[in-house]
């Protein structure tokens, strides 16, 4: 065999499986389907996307062409967003790292996953990645007013500030005029793994690439630690099918991009992980049930117990109010808990934000060299628009939230055209899923709007159309007991297939209420140390 253990994704499954396994002296190769960012864009890595023509998008259907820093897919009713990058979702992630509460394991998880047994996986993700709160003297305009917010609906208690995946220098201090937001005011520092970074200075970009470096994702902690250790990571492959070898182990199909085409390859390996995500972890295996006919004895409870994680997003403006400045700061960074149940459904209320991508679009044009007359009136309008408005939305606070919603959603292949066209992946969401739960972060939603004296605006794709947008799937390859149940067992060992693993958000078999990050890499870690 070339490798002993072969990952397919580097988010918080692939990244942390293989660089634990390559810790313990395995050859492992990764294989990325996206690219490698990095803001210096060095060698074989791509710049952060800033302006109108940056590559933003990742076509699926043809990734040769557009192979972005998005994955955004649409379904009927839901829409997923989803990362395409070394690193994976840790990329466009708003840096939170929450630990699942307890009620997550009132059911649905195999009997050997408890809160307990997960509970030293899920610290040691959280001191891997050097995770803290945003320190005193540094909170936002918006986390201030999330605790304002908290007392006025008469839940002071219920207000709590968020652990983050981000390097903070406890000296520095924010201020809301905006002088302290600079590249500059960042401190240089190396990190615990020997990667240089710099610490957060509330640039607001943390969901398209901190220029500060002050963003503690995968591709400066784990994969490194892998690298380390002898693991390679291949970007811009993408696994396409595998198949059991005779003897043990497996050969992997993919399809290398390079230079706008695709250049078939495989590879061999003893062990498999898929950790390409619930929706391409789940396509993959599919493919290789129902297409390829290589994995014929996959559960036939493949493609299940999906959910949303009740992500939804509610828009309320201030307009009299002094500015909440959703574009600077941390992009999320507390959190007004209702996990206890305590409204009939369980959920939490964070602070959401957005980048300002009209001062990103106008700092790389005038970064730039200006050439033509065209340009320089382009750069011009920019920067006199950002001279008058340096900020879109100063007034609105994007109210954001996570729920237990409930595991329902299918996912199967489908032809367009009942018998012709190629099969894509369906996924089959019902409306009553999530309703129940959206309904309570809705109504809570408006009553903070309306006890903080601002205007509710009820989110048009939700009031016209019933339909989602999440950026936190889960399930597809869900835990069970056996085949009959799931498609892994407890360890992420997929019935059927000897040497065969799933390690990422597909597995988890019911919502978390939460931002789902550490409890996928505190059962990443758990899967690595079992196998």
């Amino acid at each position: 065999m070339e490798w002993d253990v072969l990952v397919i994704g580097s988010g918080f499954g692939g990244a942390i499986v293989g660089s634990r396994m390559a810790e313990k002296g395995a050859r492992v190769l990764m294989l990325e389907r996206g690219r490698w960012w990095d803001k210096a864009a060095g060698p074989g890595r791509s710049a952060y996307p800033r302006g109108i023509g940056d590559p933003w998008i990742w076509n699926q259907a043809a990734p040769e062409r557009e192979n972005g820093w998005i994955d955004f897919r649409t379904f009927p009713r839901m829409s997923v967003i989803q990362g395409a990058a070394v690193g994976g979702g840790s990329l466009i992630y708003a840096n939170i790292s929450a630990e699942a509460p307890r009620s997550a394991f009132d059911g649905g998880w195999p009997p050997e996953l408890t809160y307990e047994e997960l509970k030293p996986h899920s610290d040691r993700v959280a001191a891997f990645m050097g995770v803290m709160p945003i320190p005193d003297g540094q909170w936002t305009e918006r986390m201030k007013f999330m605790q304002r917010s908290a007392a006025a609906i008469g839940e002071p208690a219920r207000f709590q500030p968020l652990e983050l995946a981000v390097a903070f220098d406890p000296q520095w201090r924010y201020a809301p005029d905006g002088s302290t937001e600079r590249v500059e005011a960042s401190r240089r520092f190396v990190n615990a793994h020997g990667v240089e970074q710099g610490t957060c200075v509330h640039l607001g970009n943390c969901d398209i690439g901190c220029e500060a470096d002050a963003k503690n994702t995968l591709d400066r902690n784990y994969i490194p630690m892998g690298i380390r250790h002898g693991m390679e990571v291949r970007p811009l492959h993408i696994v396409r099918g595998l198949e059991p070898w005779p003897g043990g182990g497996y050969l992997v199909h993919f399809d290398r991009i390079l230079n706008g085409v695709l250049i078939r390859g495989e590879a061999r390996a003893r062990q498999v992980v898929v950790s390409a995500g619930s929706l391409g972890s789940t396509e993959l295996l599919l493919r290789c049930r129902d297409e390829h006919r290589t994995l014929d004895r996959l559960s036939p409870r493949l493609g299940e117990r999906w959910c949303s994680n009740g992500d939804f997003l509610t828009p309320a403006f201030y307009p009299g109010m002094a500015p909440l400045h959703p574009s600077k700061g941390p992009t999320i960074s507390s959190a007004i808990n209702f996990l206890d149940g305590s409204q009939g459904e369980r959920f939490w209320i964070e602070d959401g934000g957005f980048p300002n991508l009209l001062a990103d679009q106008a700092r790389k044009l005038s970064q730039g060299r200006v050439r033509n007359l065209r340009a320089k009136l382009l750069v011009e309008v920019f920067q006199r628009l950002l001279r008058e408005h340096p900020e879109p939305f100063p007034h609105v606070m994007p109210w954001f939230a996570q729920g237990m919603d409930r595991a329902k959603g299918v996912m199967d292949l489908r032809r367009r055209f009942w018998f012709f066209g190629q099969r894509r992946l369906r996924l089959d969401w019902e409306l009553s899923s999530g309703k129940a739960v959206v309904d309570a972060i809705i109504a809570m939603h408006k009553r903070l709007t309306e006890a903080t004296g601002g205007t509710f605006h009820a989110p048009m794709n939700w009031d016209l159309a019933h339909h989602l947008v999440t950026p936190h799937p889960l399930g597809g390859c869900a835990m069970g007991r056996g085949p009959a149940e799931g498609v892994v067992d407890h360890a992420g060992r997929v019935f059927g297939h000897e040497g065969l693993f799933v390690a990422d958000g597909a597995i988890i078999p019911r919502a978390l209420g939460v931002n789902p990050s550490r409890t996928i890499g505190a059962l990443a870690e758990r899967v690595a140390s079992l196998m």
